[in-house]
């Protein structure tokens, strides 16, 4: 089975892959200063938890956009799994799709990543939002090439830097309101309004102006753990894929596979 690391700014999620499901999903917080033999300690557990073991894990493929968490996560593999791991976006599991932008070096591997598995799973022109660290919207052409986005801070990271600059206001969760009015008559309940209604209505701002300068239909896609909650709320979302970036990973390793 293939195991799938994708390191993100807050969380890494490794997932057992077998032609092309899923079959297991972890999550643990990012820590460059994580060893490989401390990943290990946590996975052999988890493993053994779902009932698999390390014999099997065949192979390993690592997307990230934490440089400082690649050294240990291929030594990881090649300590722990005997196998060298895959990189995304060097060879041979080049990107294989178009990223044209001003400079290609610099688009991060997951959106790369969600940019190859959303054009798999849908056609035509795509707009892929990701609720991560960051909320970024991507742009994907009918052909797969990579257009472009935009990168909005992320609503827990709004929600820390309201809370850390305001004394008096408290930590609220972040969740839909149970009703839709947006004035609130409790300092919590106008919290959960601007944070809430204001993440939707800069979705929809941003998705809009999106969708006027591509000029085509457009198909949104959602990814990442908070899709779920705002998809209750707003109609904005064509569908949510859950595991995007992961699929990614497993379709560019399949990739990868095929004879040159």
């Amino acid at each position: 089975m293939l195991l799938a690391a994708d390191a993100g700014n807050t969380n890494v999620v490794f997932a057992l892959v077998e032609e092309g499901a899923i079959r297991a999903r972890w999550r643990i917080a990012t820590d460059p200063r994580r060893t490989a033999d401390e990943y290990a300690v946590w996975l052999h557990q988890l493993l053994e938890l779902e009932g698999f073991s390390r014999g099997d894990v065949t192979a390993v493929i690592v997307g990230t956009v934490v440089p400082r968490a690649l050294h240990n996560l291929k030594v990881l593999a090649s300590k722990y799994f005997g196998v060298e791991a895959l990189i995304a976006g060097e060879p041979p599991a080049g990107w294989g799709i178009e990223l044209d932008v001003a400079d290609p070096a610099t688009v991060g591997a997951d959106r790369a990543l969600n940019a190859i598995a959303a054009h798999a799973l849908y056609e035509g022109d795509l707009i892929v939002v990701d609720f991560g660290t960051a909320t970024t919207f991507d742009a994907v052409d009918y052909s797969g090439a990579y257009k472009g986005g935009i990168i909005a801070p992320g609503i827990n990271l709004s929600l820390d830097a309201l809370v850390a600059a305001a004394a008096k206001l408290p930590r609220v969760a972040i969740e839909a309101p149970d009703d839709v009015s947006v004035i609130g008559r409790t300092t919590e309940a106008q919290m959960h309004i601007g944070i809430y209604w204001g993440y939707i209505a800069m979705m929809e701002g941003l998705i809009a102006r999106m969708k006027a300068e591509i000029g085509r239909p457009v198909k949104v896609i959602a990814t990442g753990g908070l899709a779920t909650l705002f998809d209750k709320r707003t109609d904005l979302f064509d569908a949510i894929e859950g595991d995007l970036t992961i699929q990614g990973l497993a379709m560019l390793f399949a990739r990868s596979q095929r004879p040159a």
